[in-house]
């Protein structure tokens, strides 16, 4: 899709810099990418909340540290 849009210069002339890519098209996408894949790992984390985790340490690490043979 084409799009016009203005851009900061020092904005994108940064971003740039810290992606290593050479081209403002190049680094807005790279901005998109990693927008949406921020927002994905969000929602992946909010669906895992309250999941919770069973079990016990201390056992779990005198297990280990009785057998040698691990």
């Amino acid at each position: 899709m084409r799009t016009n849009i203005e851009l900061d210069d020092a904005l994108i002339a940064e971003a740039m810099r810290i992606t290593g890519l050479t081209t403002k098209r190049a680094t807005v996408e790279e901005a998109l990418k990693r927008l949406v894949r921020q927002d994905r790992h969000r929602e992946a984390l909010e669906t895992m909340r309250g999941i919770g985790w069973e079990g016990d340490l201390d056992a779990m690490r005198t297990d280990w540290t009785d057998d040698d043979s691990r």
